[in-house]
């Protein structure tokens, strides 16, 4: 059962990396365990495979913040708006395909024990949250505090005061751990397999994008690296960053930590921007910021299998019915 918990943190901490940024016209999505969900522009669904084949479906109508408070219609603003309903939306989809990985193998032990009298298990509020607050403080440990600690050292052994030198190295050590994080995480057995759902979810995109029929001999040849990706969305986020920690300047190591927490909305909200343009303006030059993005994809994204495209169209298609 441990096991099983620890599997569901790792899950929850790479949950920003298996995302695809969406607002009130573009589609996107998530990779979960064993399925993927959609986000149509009036809701959203989740499909997840169980071990007998069958498809389950979790699926609601949505509203966007835009929709709700206009105070979250206005640029950058709105970044802010979006990525955090992705985020509730993202942790509710996973926990949702934990609960039916749980249930299945629960059966499967009640069969084999001839025991059909327990409850199949069940995700706990309690968990989720634990969960939550354990993987935001793993990612804030590793991609905040820890460049910034090394930077900090060879600041001290080597003396240099340029606040810009500071912020870039502080930015390449952040850049280095995440991708060295993805590296070692694509070799578990278990994200692979989320990596090819998530595959799947760029693919099914693609296919809604090109206006063709969602169909999986369709979907299979586009590319499995998508520009809205949130592995994309993360590394352009390290870039701002080291652009806007600049601007700002602290001495002490505390104030300098704090005040990367404090600007992270800033930075998300010019981000999702620069994404949100360069996904609708092709040919334009913000596209080259988020190429490094697209060559990062080849971790956290595989090829997948055709009934991991079934369950990806499946989900779109239950999304846009909402």
């Amino acid at each position: 059962m441990i096991a099983k918990y620890t599997k569901h943190l790792l899950f929850t901490a790479m949950s920003w990396g298996l995302s695809s940024s969406d607002d009130e016209i573009l589609v996107g999505g998530q990779a979960v365990i064993e399925g993927v969900m959609m986000r149509s522009p009036k809701g959203y669904s989740v499909a997840v495979r169980r071990p007998d084949g069958t498809i389950r479906i979790l699926k609601d109508a949505l509203l966007s913040l835009g929709e709700k408070f206009k105070f979250f219609k206005l640029p950058i603003v709105r970044g802010v708006g979006v990525l955090g309903q992705a985020l509730v939306l993202g942790i509710r989809a996973l926990r949702f395909s934990a609960e039916e990985a749980l249930r299945a193998e629960d059966l499967k032990k009640q069969v084999e024990a001839k025991d059909a009298k327990k409850d199949p298990a069940q995700v706990s509020s309690w968990l989720i949250a634990g969960n939550l607050v354990l993987a935001l403080g793993i990612n804030i440990l590793l991609f905040v505090a820890l460049p910034l600690f090394i930077t900090r050292v060879l600041q001290t052994k080597i003396g240099f005061q340029s606040s810009i030198l500071f912020n870039g190295i502080d930015g390449m050590f952040r850049v280095l751990v995440f991708v060295g994080f993805l590296y070692m995480v694509s070799w578990m057995k278990d994200m692979n397999r989320v990596f090819e759902y998530h595959g799947a979810e760029h693919k099914t995109v693609y296919n809604f994008e090109a206006r063709e029929d969602l169909k999986v001999a369709n979907a299979k040849k586009f590319s499995t690296l998508h520009p809205r990706c949130g592995t994309s969305f993360l590394l352009v986020v390290m870039i701002v960053s080291i652009l806007v920690f600049s601007l700002v300047h602290f001495d002490s190591f505390a104030a300098k930590f704090l005040s990367r927490i404090a600007l992270l909305p800033l930075i998300a909200g010019i981000s999702y921007e620069i994404i949100r343009y360069s996904a609708k303006h092709p040919k334009s030059l913000l596209r080259l910021v988020t190429y490094p993005g697209l060559l990062l994809q080849k971790i956290t994204t595989k090829e997948p299998d055709e009934t991991q495209l079934e369950i990806a169209i499946r989900a779109l298609e239950e999304a846009l019915t909402v």
